[in-house]
C-alpha cells in the first residue's frame, strides 16, 4: 500500500473532482442530479474564501479517488467538527486498502485541528459503504 498517496487538490484538479462527482453521483443513481461545472469547482473550492477542501488519492501516481471535506461548530462541545462530505474510491481500486488510508488522513487532519468530531452520511441502501465505515469501527 505503499503507493497510495494522498495529496490536497488544487485548482488544476477541478475536472478530475467533478469526473470523481459525476462518477460517485453515477453510482449513487443520481447523475442528473449533478449541476456542478469545472467552473463551479474552481470558484467554490478554490477561490482563496473556501472553506471547503478537497484531497486527491493517487496509487502508483494515478488518480483513484478523493475526498471533500469542510469543518463545522459544535456549540455544545466548543470545537470545530470535521465533516466529510464524499468519500469516493474508483471501483476498479476499493479493497485495496485506499479509502481506509484516506479516512485516515482525514481523521489526522481532524485530531490535528483539535476537532471534536468527524461526521459524515451514508445512504441507507449504500451497504458497501457501511460495511466500510463498520470495518473502521463507526
Amino acid at each position: 500500500m505503499s503507493d497510495i498517496v494522498i495529496r490536497t487538490a488544487t485548482v488544476n484538479d477541478a475536472s478530475l473532482i467533478l469526473d470523481f462527482v459525476k462518477e460517485l453521483a453515477r453510482y449513487e443513481k443520481a447523475e442528473d442530479e449533478v449541476l456542478a461545472t469545472e467552473s463551479h469547482i474552481k470558484e467554490s473550492l478554490f477561490n482563496g474564501e473556501s472553506t471547503t477542501h478537497s484531497l486527491i488519492c493517487e496509487k502508483s501516481g494515478m488518480p483513484i479517488g478523493y475526498a471533500v471535506y469542510f469543518f463545522n461548530y459544535s456549540t455544545w462541545l466548543g470545537k470545530h467538527g470535521l465533516f466529510l462530505e464524499d468519500l469516493y474510491i474508483r471501483p476498479s481500486e476499493r479493497r485495496s486498502g485506499a479509502g481506509k488510508i484516506l479516512f485516515k488522513y482525514l481523521a489526522q487532519i481532524a485530531v490535528q485541528r483539535g476537532c471534536g468530531r468527524l461526521e459524515w452520511n451514508v445512504l441507507d441502501w449504500n451497504e458497501l459503504a457501511i460495511g466500510f465505515y463498520k470495518s473502521l469501527g463507526a
